[in-house]
């Protein structure tokens, strides 16, 4: 479903990797949704576990791609603290890729959880200052993952322009 875009023509698309508990499934579509511009428009892939196909061995097809995204996003809740494949194995490889510059990694705060003295704290979080995407201050749900994805494509664009 990827393209070349028009504005880098013959720019492949960054590829970005969803790392997000199961039962946070509804607001990762949600968060899809809101991404389909930019997928359309040919600047992003978008990668997330329900795209290994069948017969696949599913630890070795995360595992590629947690390893040649350019993107991560880690879809934070106390369901993504609490998988132990999620946090112990994805997120951990992640930010690894982060600390040597391999990948920028993006933790998106789906709801309210103590994380301040995880590894992914120290980076700057999405949504606006962290608030979590189901928090009542935002005006709904489509509003917080709409500043989400506008933050997305800037970091999209601006690593776009840094490859040429």
């Amino acid at each position: 479903m990827t393209k070349e875009s028009d504005s880098f023509p013959g720019e492949k698309p960054i590829e970005i990797f969803i790392s997000y508990s199961h039962r946070d499934e509804n607001l990762k579509d949600d968060l899809i949704a809101h991404l389909m511009p930019m997928l359309y428009e040919g600047l992003i892939e978008i990668w997330q576990d329900r795209d290994i196909d069948l017969a696949k061995e599913w630890g070795k097809e995360i595992d590629i791609h947690v390893n040649t995204a350019e993107i991560i996003l880690l879809l934070i809740s106390p369901r993504f603290i609490a998988s132990q494949y999620c946090y112990g194995i994805e997120m951990k490889r992640a930010m690894e890729r982060h600390e040597t510059g391999e990948a920028r990694v993006i933790p998106v705060i789906l709801s309210h959880c103590d994380f301040g003295n995880l590894p992914f704290a120290k980076l700057n979080a999405a949504p606006k200052d962290a608030i979590p995407i189901l928090d009542k201050r935002w005006g709904s749900t489509d509003e917080a993952l709409c500043d989400v994805a506008v933050k997305i494509r800037r970091l999209v664009n601006k690593m776009r322009s840094e490859k040429q």
